[in-house]
C-alpha cells in the first residue's frame, strides 16, 4: 500500500500526511514501557566532531571552497592526506571536483566503549552540489577541538533523494548520514555510576505521575516520587537483588500509558509534517501570501478563488494541512499558519518548525 502512495505522490509532505493518516486509523498502542519514555540520570550522550573529506564524487564536489584558484581548503586538505603516502601532486594539477570538505557529527553513549559502532552525520562545509555516491575518508573526531581523538568514522554515504526543484535538492543532497560508520577507539572518562532517580524525554506531569504509580504498584508504596515534571526519585525495595542495577532494569520494563503531547512538527527542509495527539483547529481566519484560511464560517462559495480556504471548526490538523497543501502552500508557509492560528488561540498546540 505504502509502495503505491509512493508512486502516486512524489510529493514528500503529501505523502507523508496520507502515510498518517494510515497510521492515525490503525489501532494506537495504548502503552508503552517506562523504558521508552524516560532516561536513566547520568546517560548524557558525548558530542564528538570532525573534519574530513568525502571522495568519489561524481563532478558534484567543492568547485570555489577557500578562495579561488587551485589553493583553496579542499585542495591543501587533499594535498595533505597524500603526503601521508608520501605521494607528491602539483597543486595546480588537482581538480577537487570529485572531493568535498566535510563537517563530521556524532553523538555516542557514555557507556560504549572501544570497537563500540555508532551512527555519524556528514554535512558540506563548502560548495558541493551533492554528496551521492560519496565516501567519507577516514576521520578522526574528537570531543573538543585540540584533544586527542576518541573515535573515528569511514564509509559510504547514505543521502536523501534527489528532488525536482534543483535548489531544493542542493540543499538536501549535500547532508547525509554513515550508518555504524563510527567507531569508539579510546575509552573516554569514566561515565558516572547509576542513580536511582529517572528522567523523561519529554517533561510532563501527568505522565511522571502515572510512572511513579505503575512503579509504587509494582514494588510497594514510596518506591517512586515525582520530583517535577522532568524526574522522579526511586527507592529500591529492601529485598531487590542486582542492587541499583537490577531494580532499574526492573522499572525499565514496567509499561505505563504516557501522555500524547499536542505537537505539530513541520520540516521546512524537507517538506514533511507529523502532529502528535487529537489535535482540532477552533474558528479562527489567517490570510498570508495570498492563502486566506477560514475555519468555522460560512463555507466557501463553489467555483471561487481556489486560495480561499474553507474548512469546518473542529477540523484535525491532517484536514487543514490537506487543504492548505491542495492550494499550493510551501512547507514554510504552512508553519506560518499554522503558528498564527496558535497564536490567535484557534491552536491549542506546540508548534515546532525546523
Amino acid at each position: 500500500m505504502i509502495s503505491t502512495l509512493v508512486n502516486r505522490w512524489r510529493n514528500p509532505l503529501t505523502l507523508a500526511l496520507a502515510v498518517a493518516a494510515m497510521l492515525a486509523a490503525a489501532p494506537a498502542r495504548a502503552q508503552q514501557r517506562i523504558a521508552d519514555v524516560t532516561v536513566h540520570t547520568g546517560n548524557v550522550p558525548r558530542r564528538l566532531l570532525g573534519y574530513g573529506l568525502v571522495v568519489g564524487l561524481d563532478g558534484t564536489g567543492d568547485r570555489s571552497f577557500g578562495g579561488g584558484g587551485n589553493n583553496g581548503a579542499t585542495v591543501r586538505s587533499v594535498l595533505n592526506v597524500l603526503r601521508r603516502f608520501d605521494v607528491a601532486v602539483p597543486t595546480n594539477q588537482l581538480r577537487p571536483r570529485d572531493v568535498a570538505a566535510v563537517l563530521v557529527t556524532a553523538e555516542v553513549s557514555p557507556y560504549l566503549r572501544s570497537g563500540g559502532r555508532f551512527d555519524v552525520q556528514v554535512s558540506a562545509l563548502g560548495d558541493a552540489t551533492s554528496l551521492r555516491g560519496g565516501v567519507l575518508w577516514m576521520t578522526p573526531l574528537v570531543a573538543t577541538p585540540g584533544e586527542p581523538a576518541l573515535a573515528s568514522a569511514q564509509g559510504a554515504l547514505a543521502v536523501a533523494r534527489d528532488d525536482a526543484d534543483s535548489y531544493r535538492s542542493y540543499r538536501i543532497n549535500n547532508t547525509g548520514r554513515i550508518p555504524d560508520g563510527g567507531v569508539v577507539e579510546v575509552d573516554g572518562d569514566a561515565a558516572p555510576a547509576p542513580e536511582a532517580r529517572l528522567q523523561l524525554r519529554q517533561p510532563d506531569l501527568r505522565t511522571a505521575t502515572r510512572i511513579a504509580a505503575a512503579i509504587n504498584a509494582a514494588f510497594g508504596d514510596s518506591s517512586a516520587r515525582v520530583e517535577d515534571p522532568g524526574s522522579l526519585t526511586l527507592i529500591p525495595p529492601a529485598n531487590q537483588t542486582g542492587g541499583v542495577l537490577g531494580f532499574l532494569a526492573a522499572v525499565d520494563t514496567l509499561e505505563v500509558n504516557s501522555a500524547e503531547p499536542a505537537r505539530i512538527v513541520i520540516s521546512a527542509r524537507e517538506g514533511t509534517l507529523a502532529a502528535g495527539g487529537n489535535i482540532k483547529i477552533g474558528p479562527g481566519v489567517v490570510s498570508h501570501h495570498g492563502i486566506t484560511l477560514q475555519v468555522g464560517g460560512k463555507p466557501a462559495p463553489s467555483g471561487g478563488d481556489p486560495k480561499f480556504l474553507s474548512v469546518s471548526g473542529g477540523s484535525s490538523v491532517e484536514e487543514v494541512a490537506a487543504a492548505l497543501h491542495a492550494a499550493g502552500a510551501e512547507p514554510a508557509e504552512m508553519a506560518t499558519i499554522f503558528e498564527a492560528l496558535r497564536s490567535t488561540g484557534a491552536l491549542h498546540a506546540d508548534v515546532v518548525v525546523r
